[in-house]
């Protein structure tokens, strides 16, 4: 019980602090590759929902004229 409470308290090595660090950035990327994800199928979304309104309005627009 005192050892882990010395553990917990403990002044971390700079192996340690370098090793959080890199968990934290992997984490990071990781996080910043699912919003790289969702924001280029919210493009692809918006480019083909683009294409598809202006098929409709030209074909409406024909049955008017």
């Amino acid at each position: 019980m005192i050892a882990m409470a010395k553990r917990l308290l403990a002044t971390p090595t700079p192996l340690e602090l370098a090793t959080r660090e890199l968990v934290q950035a992997q984490r990071s990327k990781l996080e910043a590759e699912t919003a790289l994800d969702y924001a280029a199928n919210m493009v692809q979304y918006n480019d083909d929902r683009i294409n598809r309104l202006r098929v409709r309005l030209n074909e409406l627009q024909g049955e008017i004229a």
